[in-house]
């Protein structure tokens, strides 16, 4: 009796803890359970009724021994397999992918719920699904055969874009159970990379391309066209930065996308073309496309007219021919656009061709501009002096003028250099060194001759002027009314408060300041009363230009009385004959620079010819 006291309690624990854990499990894992609960059961009953039909023999150990069985089953190698294939077909037709089951003979047994709205089939319907699927997507194979791939495939209005895979399952890796083909829509995907692609190979202004693909595609169209010549065009809008300022850059982007529009109608399918920066395209065109004339054509008559307003707008081809394929498109580019500098002052011009001569001054360019600290510290670039005499044919002082002597190609000419150095900035340093040579000159002189050197516009942005020729006159121990400072009316054209500052220092220091080249470009009357100058130079050109030489010569001559008036000498320069001599002097012009004297001479010949004498020989 004990016995079965003991046993029915242990029996009850356990069979409380089962349910219990039937209760609070899963339904997935509750069914081991049961059957695990049925079987302690059964095994209870068995051995109850074993007792108290007092056997010989203990049979219920068989029931125990099955009950062993059946945990061990359980625990190791049970799996729900029912409830698994419908938690998987769950799984499966909630899928975004649309996926059909085939049977071994090729016919439909299942289809998801993507797959009903990609059909419009139901599950009813599953017969029809084959000759649906070869109606949206062509003919598709549903056979035995062992096959699996991967296909993408696009609609025919070419509007969505879907990537189908099938694959042949296998029982056992022998025999085929069925086919499994998933089909999906990858639409949103493709359009979402197409629009990307798109922003990052177009301009979002233009439509064109940008710089970097139309780099790339031009470089896949020379290479993909050998035979073909090609041109390389670097389109250059002159005045948007006006058209801008003027008009506001509303009006300024409708002018880029009109160019842009003019590009496509001067264009086939044989160019590629782009936009390079903010107002410069550039195309790659066949030489037999481009006809010159009929581009110019266009260009001169281009107007960019948006509502009320127009506007012609300026617009420069620079035009390289690929002679070299194998360079970068970079480089051609940039070829393209130096041809530019050949029209940037010919306004009823509009093309330009690159050519070997263009190149060459490139280099000598780079050369020049390479060369330059050593030439000043050898004294290549050195100032020549020419002279300026006054009313008695006196020399009374020079004009130093920076000359290079070239250790190849000798004596240079001022106009293969001097632009470059104006361009670039290198001026500044051409013009310190001419002043501490002018200083230096002067420092060896025991007479009161005088030098006038130039100041560039440069020098105002980049130099101390005051600071550098006080430093210079101060160094050498010269007095500064024998070093004269010339600028020209342009420096004084913008900044010109400052300036003047500069140059009122400049006198109170005791030096004298030179108007060069008055008569010509900026210069201009109104100026006078304002300028702080000593000394007005009249450019000989001013009369020269002029078709009435007498009206020429009365303004020359009030010129001259109004600067007496003013306390202001007079220095005309350009003087080449005897007769523009004796006139200027009867006019009652001070000083006088020029051929009737002398050319720009070295130093040391003006040193010997005119520092001792001071008179000209009679000619």
């Amino acid at each position: 009796n004990r016995i079965w006291d003991n046993n029915c309690q242990t029996a009850v624990v356990e069979d409380t803890l089962f349910i219990i854990i039937i209760i609070r499990l899963p339904r997935i894992y509750r069914e081991k359970y049961v059957v695990l609960l049925i079987s302690m059961a059964s095994v209870g009953i068995w051995q109850t009724v074993n007792i108290f039909s007092r056997s010989l023999v203990e049979s219920s150990m068989v029931g125990y021994g099955v009950f062993g069985v059946l945990v061990f089953f359980f625990s190791l190698y049970y799996r729900p397999l029912r409830l698994l294939d419908r938690l998987l077909s769950n799984i499966a037709s909630e899928m975004r992918e649309a996926m059909f089951l085939y049977d071994p003979t090729g016919k439909c047994v299942w289809i998801n719920e993507a797959a009903v709205g990609l059909t419009g089939l139901g599950n009813t319907q599953l017969e029809e699904v084959n000759p649906r699927l070869t109606e949206m997507f062509g003919v598709l194979e549903y056979s035995d055969e062992d096959v699996v791939f991967s296909r993408e495939i696009v609609s025919e209005d070419g509007t969505r874009y879907y990537t189908i895979n099938k694959r042949v399952m296998r029982y056992d890796n022998k025999k085929i159970s069925g086919t499994v083909i998933s089909i999906r829509d990858d639409t949103e995907e493709k359009l979402k990379m197409k629009r990307e692609l798109y922003s990052a190979t177009h301009d979002k202004l233009t439509g064109l391309y940008t710089r970097e693909y139309l780099y790339e595609c031009i470089r896949n169209k020379i290479d993909s066209n050998p035979d073909t010549t090609y041109l390389i065009v670097f389109v250059d809008v002159k005045n948007l930065k006006i058209v801008n300022d003027i008009f506001g850059t509303k009006f300024g982007d409708y002018a880029i996308c009109s160019i842009a529009d003019l590009l496509r109608s001067v264009t086939n399918e044989k160019c590629v073309y782009g936009k390079l920066a903010g107002d410069t395209f550039g195309v790659l065109t066949p030489r037999g496309v481009f006809h010159v004339k009929d581009i110019e054509k266009k260009l001169s008559q281009f107007i960019v007219r948006c509502g009320s307003t127009e506007h012609k707008v300026l617009i420069h081809l620079g035009i390289y021919e690929v002679d070299d394929p194998s360079i970068e498109v970079s480089v051609m580019f940039d070829r393209a656009h130096l041809a530019l500098s050949t029209i940037t002052d010919r306004f009823n011009a509009h093309l330009a061709f690159y050519d070997n001569k263009i190149r060459e001054n490139v280099l000598w360019n780079q050369q020049i501009t390479s060369e330059l600290d050593t030439a000043i510290e050898k004294m290549q670039i050195r100032p020549y002096l020419q002279p300026i005499a006054d009313r008695e044919g006196r020399i009374v002082g020079a004009e130093a003028l920076a000359r290079r002597i070239h250790p190849q190609r000798g004596f240079m000419s001022p106009a293969l250099f001097i632009p470059l150095f104006e361009k670039n900035g290198m001026i500044v340093d051409v013009d310190r060194h001419i002043w501490r040579c002018a200083c230096e000159i002067l420092s060896r002189w025991d007479n009161d001759l005088f030098i006038s050197v130039n100041i560039s516009p440069k020098d105002f942005y980049y130099t101390d002027v005051v600071g550098t020729i006080k430093e210079l006159v101060s160094e050498y121990g010269i007095e500064p009314r024998r070093l004269r400072i010339e600028i020209t009316g342009s420096v004084m054209m913008s900044d010109s408060d400052p300036r003047m500052e500069i140059l009122d220092d400049l006198r109170s220091a005791g030096f004298i300041v030179e108007m060069d080249d008055f008569g010509s470009g900026y210069s201009s009357l109104n100026m006078l009363k304002n300028m702080p100058v000593d000394v007005l130079k009249i450019d000989m050109m001013f009369l020269s230009r002029s078709d009435d030489k007498n009206r020429a010569q009365t303004i020359v001559r009030n010129i001259i009385g109004l600067s007496e008036e003013l306390g202001i000498s007079t220095l005309t320069e350009g003087v080449e004959t005897e007769e523009q001599y004796s006139a200027l002097s009867g006019m009652g012009c001070d000083l006088f620079q020029g051929y009737y004297f002398s050319k720009p001479i070295p130093v040391e010949d003006f040193e010997n010819s005119y520092l001792s004498a001071r008179v000209i020989d009679e000619r």
